[in-house]
């Protein structure tokens, strides 16, 4: 079949400049049927870098359906076979589609979280061991994400492939000056409207996403100190997580734990979500958007989390690229619109109304 020359041209970015596949190298290509086209374009390109393609394919409906009747000992059965795969591997393409984005909103969400547990050190082994095998999560347009982005499928085709299919050396030198700055940095404080939380930060430790681990990137992250963040945030965009749409988050900080936590849509699953361990109720990252291409709310957090002028507070797990800190089986972003507040880093505004002032 005909494949669309941007699936094409993003394939090519994500394993020649995310991944630099090199010759002999194993590399696993994960996704949905729904893109099924991409994963060709894929296919073909490892190859032409000389590498090894390996698929890893899932079929629209399989969770929901593995969460209805999954049993206990199927909640907790380790799956031996992809952990071997996965150490075979060299790279990692994770594809980000959706045929219904709502389709694990009525699954037990403990049913959810336990196998979460069960499958994190393959999880953490792929984010984290950074010196064995380099990931990249990928996203791709179709219909259920266009629905979420309340967009046409032609409108979403060119939303994606705008944040995705850009000049990444270009933009990656701007979002290294930044980088630089925060480097440097001990404290944050962000104020504004609907916000005034500090917090200590590592900044040595602070990491650019320049398209390497996401596609699209464009942000850059760090992991406040546990015990650290002070104040309130309340947050202007939902929080999506296994379905679950949580809108008008509030949450109060002392000492590093959220104390005081409502929401105005579906508060039980945010407090579900507190409780999962006992440092999911702490900050696992700070992150800032960057990408310019990406400036609407689409419901989809890969997107939504590099939109400029705004910030994502991460409850749970701390990337250990960040020097770690927190450990948790769940990695929660959250998105606020900092467009009316500003950042301010080791007591000096870098940040304010979105506008740089570096």
């Amino acid at each position: 079949m005909a494949i669309d020359q941007r699936t094409q041209k993003l394939a090519k970015i994500v394993v020649n400049y995310s991944l630099k596949v090199k010759h002999d190298e194993n590399v696993i290509i994960s996704g949905s049927t729904e893109a099924s086209d991409f994963i060709l374009a894929l296919y073909k390109e490892v190859l032409y870098a000389g590498g090894h393609p390996g698929l890893r394919l899932s079929l629209p409906g399989m969770a929901p359906i593995f969460y209805k009747y999954a049993k206990e000992h199927h909640i907790k059965k380790y799956p031996a076979a992809f952990d071997f795969q996965v150490k075979d591997a060299d790279k990692y393409i994770g594809i980000d589609t959706s045929s219904n984005t709502k389709e694990l909103s009525s699954a037990d969400p403990k049913k959810i979280v336990e196998r979460a547990k069960i499958t994190r050190p393959i999880s953490d082994y792929i984010v984290n061991a950074k010196d064995k095998i380099r990931r990249v999560t990928v996203g791709y347009p179709c219909l259920a994400l266009a629905q979420d982005a309340e967009m046409s499928i032609h409108d979403y085709e060119n939303f994606v492939f705008g944040a995705t299919n850009q000049n990444w050396e270009k933009l990656g030198k701007e979002i290294d000056k930044i980088l630089r700055r925060f480097k440097k940095g001990k404290s944050v404080h962000l104020l504004g409207p609907g916000v005034d939380l500090k917090m200590k930060i590592r900044g040595e430790l602070a990491v650019a996403d320049k398209g390497e681990e996401n596609m699209p990137g464009g942000e850059v992250f760090m992991a406040p100190v546990r015990t650290s963040a002070t104040g309130f945030i309340k947050f202007d965009y939902p929080a999506i997580r296994s379905g679950n749409e949580v809108s008008g988050i509030y949450l109060e900080f002392k000492k590093g734990k959220v104390v005081r936590a409502k929401a105005e849509k579906n508060q039980r699953f945010l407090h579900q979500m507190l409780n999962v361990d006992k440092n999911a109720s702490y900050l696992g990252e700070l992150g800032i958007g960057m990408n310019p291409k990406i400036k609407k709310f689409t419901k989809n957090l890969l997107f939504d989390e590099k939109i400029g002028g705004t910030i994502h507070l991460a409850l749970g797990m701390a990337y250990k690229e960040n020097g770690g800190g927190n450990d948790s089986a769940i990695h929660w972003d959250i998105v606020k619109n900092m467009k009316r507040g500003k950042i301010v880093l080791d007591g000096k505004t870098i940040q304010e109304k979105g506008m740089w002032k570096i």
